[in-house]
């Protein structure tokens, strides 16, 4: 009996089915390749969560999914293209980010005094950080969400006390590479489960951006600076001292505790960051990464700057009493001894040089400070690398590339003085 003409098609069909699916099976993309982008990006985010990723690491990784989950997430992985992501690439860099902030327009300590409310309390009530609260009470630009928060505790209007502001802005090309690196990494697991053949993120075109130069202070700023902190509390004069001495990041600096200070040997064990998150708030942790764990050298100057402030710090808790509260023995701390916020550091910074009419200073201004003065000393870059705690040499080399290029210029001035000059 001949095959009909139905048998023959289902059979073709059939055998390219099996072809097909054994093609699949060799290339790994079958079954889980048709799970949506976002099904899949969800899943490599908990798995990095559950292999040890930080918090604020997994955070950054869900911000970064409500701007790529819009226009990608419901694309399958085995259907995803080069395409698909230089389309997303243009339109983020075409898109604007609408910015609410609130700034004070009456004296809001004066209210909290009148009210006999402290920040602590405005904070527990709104569910806020101190450190949010404190800044919308003196005046910072703050979140409209903030803003109306504090001024319903009060049970004041919030058009009567804030000034809301609008402002559009273009998403930066670090925010745009921010998401391509996701993208890129949950590509890269689904290639490592067989799942789809190649990362096409590979083939991706990112937006050009501009190598922008490094924000760091002159040497001629530096003595106002130093001069200006001899007004200022110890606390913070040795907060920012250790900020342009040790290069360290400022959840660096406000995570140091007094067992990592070792005052025979002179230097500071870097072992501990502050973070702030916020869905946790203000925390600690771990160090950035593997290579921020590192012992750092600082000069006698500073340890007598330290030995002063560990006096000071014992006679003010003692004060204090059952108030303070240094679990962690922290250096720095708030008033009842929690661990400070990061952002207040800045925001003090900011206030510290508008006090003395010195240029903008934020924390990590004072770390490509100190970068920099090493590098135009001839210090090697494997060096200076450590002190910063880069996780690679590549990584120095590669921000400071210009300082290096001046500090080369100088090493030919040098040759020639020393080979030509008899010449």
């Amino acid at each position: 009996m001949q095959p009909t003409w139905t048998e023959k098609s289902a059979r073709k069909k059939a055998e390219a089915f099996a072809a097909t699916f054994e093609k699949e099976c060799r290339e790994g993309t079958t079954s889980d390749s048709r799970r949506k982008f976002s099904e899949y990006c969800d899943y490599v985010i908990d798995l990095k969560e559950a292999r040890g990723a930080k918090h604020s690491t997994v955070v950054w990784y869900k911000e970064q999914t409500e701007r790529i989950y819009p226009e990608i997430g419901h694309i399958k992985l085995k259907d995803l293209r080069a395409d698909h992501l230089n389309r997303l690439y243009t339109k983020l860099s075409k898109s604007t980010v609408k910015a609410t902030t609130a700034k004070a327009m009456v004296d809001l300590p004066a209210i909290l005094k009148e009210k006999h409310l402290t920040r602590a309390a405005i904070a527990k009530a709104t569910g806020l950080s101190e450190n949010t609260v404190r800044i919308a009470v003196h005046g910072d630009h703050c979140s409209a969400a903030t803003d109306a928060a504090t001024s319903a505790v009060l049970g004041l209007k919030m058009d009567k006390c804030f000034m809301v502001l609008n402002e559009n802005k273009t998403l930066s090309a670090k925010t745009i590479s921010g998401c391509h690196r996701l993208i890129s990494a949950v590509l890269t697991q689904a290639v490592k489960e067989g799942l789809i053949p190649f990362n096409v993120a590979a083939n991706a075109e990112m937006p050009k951006s501009e190598k922008k130069e490094i924000n760091s202070l002159q040497s001629s700023d530096l003595p106002a600076i130093l001069s200006a902190l001899d007004q200022e509390p110890l606390k913070w004069k040795v907060i920012t001292h250790l900020l342009l001495i040790t290069g360290a990041r400022r959840g660096e600096i406000l995570g140091l505790k007094w067992s990592a200070v070792d005052f025979a040997g002179n230097r500071l064990h870097i072992c501990n960051n502050v973070i702030y998150t916020p869905d946790r708030g203000t925390y600690q942790d771990t160090p950035k990464t593997a290579s921020s764990d590192r012992w750092i050298a600082v000069p006698p100057e500073t340890m007598k700057l330290l030995r002063d402030w560990k006096g000071f710090q014992k006679k003010d808790a003692e004060t204090k009493g059952d108030f303070y509260r240094n679990t962690s023995e922290l250096l720095f701390t708030q008033e009842n001894g929690s661990p400070m916020c990061p952002d207040s550091m800045t925001t003090w910074l900011n206030r510290f040089a508008k006090r003395h009419g010195l240029p903008h200073i934020n924390p990590h201004k004072f770390r490509h400070t100190m970068a920099s003065m090493l590098i135009y000393q001839r210090v090697d870059p494997v060096s200076v690398s450590k002190r910063l705690g880069h996780a690679q040499v590549s990584t120095t080399t590669d921000i400071y590339a210009h300082v290096i290029a001046e500090a080369d210029r100088q090493n030919a001035d040098l040759l020639a003085g020393i080979f030509l000059a008899n010449s």
